[in-house]
């Protein structure tokens, strides 16, 4: 299936323009996440090794799942009026400090992150049961509740354990009893504005992709020199091949898929391509950000392996994210990017053995095709869905 067959109206697909749009409160809640994006970066990089990786991504997750929590909540209620005004106030604050212990979030500071994190959980499913008046959402809140509160009661125990390992576990099950809460109970019940919810998770993704501009800043620990004014180079032109390689017209795509969707459809679309799906993208960029700053901390030495990893690795599960929400809404490969899946692992080992600055040239390199190649063969229908989208 090409690119342009992806944006055919379903039979009786309608676009519903009614939709909210993203309130001012959300913006300013999102940026406590890019806050938290930041400490998680830095988690991993003062721990470059797997099991440093290890930690961040778990660490990623849940703050993720949180975020997207509330990408709901402020989706379905006006939670910048009233009562609601206040309690994201008390939830911003909780973040806060949760984002604070994340760099120490598997030892020092395990029991801090597991509360703050629990309150902005808990508080969550109480908004959202506090603002509800309809009768199918509130017993959806109440499906969702069955996991929602339980999973940071064990990150709380988790706190309490001395054991690393044991830590770890505990940490695993949680979120996997999390995560896997709408796969088991479902999202029937609740309603999604298709236009605002796809606004806000492209806005996350801009976050996510800000923290790898953030990286090179962060990276610098010496007086300029070329080596690190070329990887700052070309640090910029990877982030850019990101955005251009989602915001270009895959984004559009995706947004009129969704918005075309009705009932049902729609809000197992929100599930599965955005609440789910956007999960890899967003760790992906992290993980790249957690690359470049160790790049440019050291550009004339191998990255260590773990830093390898995070840097194509995250671009392999960045280019992850995007096939599997192609394949969602439109059965159909992603073939260009699982080739380029493909090929950023198998430079992994290729860049523990070359300079860092090589390393990150490489990944320049291959993002860059990807959106080269992408641009020249289906420039046609770039055209056309760029124009519709303007119209």
């Amino acid at each position: 299936m090409s690119v342009a067959e992806t944006t055919q109206l379903p039979p009786g697909g309608v676009v519903d323009e009614r939709d909210k749009r993203v309130a001012p409160l959300e913006l300013f809640f999102d940026l406590v996440f890019v806050f938290a994006l930041t400490r998680v970066t830095e988690l991993m990089s003062e721990n470059p090794t797997w099991e440093g990786l290890g930690q961040g991504m778990l660490v990623m997750i849940a703050l993720w799942w949180a975020w997207s929590a509330y990408a709901w909540l402020t989706n379905y209620i006006a939670a910048d009026e009233g009562v609601e005004r206040l309690l994201m106030f008390a939830v911003m604050g909780a973040m806060v400090v949760a984002a604070l212990a994340v760099p120490h979030a598997f030892t020092d500071d395990a029991l801090l992150f597991a509360v703050a994190y629990a309150i902005v959980r808990w508080l969550h499913i109480f908004l959202f049961a506090e603002a509800n008046e309809d009768v199918d959402t509130g017993q959806a809140i109440a499906r969702l509740a069955r996991t929602a509160l339980p999973a940071p009661t064990l990150l709380i125990v988790a706190g309490l354990v001395d054991d690393g390992t044991t830590r770890a576990v505990i940490w695993i099950v949680a979120l996997t009893i999390d995560l896997a809460g709408p796969l088991v109970f479902g999202v029937r019940g609740f309603r999604v504005s298709a236009r605002h919810f796809a606004e806000r998770f492209g806005l996350i993704v801009i976050i996510a992709l800000g923290e790898s501009i953030v990286a090179i800043g962060a990276g610098v620990s010496s007086d300029l020199d070329a080596g690190i004014i070329v990887a700052a180079a070309l640090g910029v032109v990877v982030s850019c091949a990101l955005w251009w390689a989602y915001f270009d017209v895959w984004a559009l795509i995706t947004e009129t898929r969704f918005r075309q969707a009705q009932g049902h459809r729609r809000i197992l679309i929100a599930r599965d391509v955005y609440a789910y799906l956007h999960l890899p993208i967003t760790a992906g960029v992290v993980l790249i950000a957690l690359g470049i700053k160790k790049t440019i901390g050291d550009v004339d030495e191998p990255l260590k392996t773990a830093p390898a990893v995070a840097l194509f690795g995250g671009v392999a599960l960045y280019y992850l994210g995007h096939i599997g929400i192609r394949w969602r809404i439109a059965h159909s490969l992603f073939r260009g990017r699982l080739v380029a899946l493909l090929v950023s692992l198998a430079l992994i080992p290729i860049g523990t053995e070359v300079d860092a600055l090589v390393a990150l040239a490489l990944a320049a390199a291959l993002t860059s095709a990807v959106t080269l190649y992408e641009a020249i063969r289906y420039a046609e229908a770039r055209r056309q869905i760029r124009t519709g989208a303007a119209h």
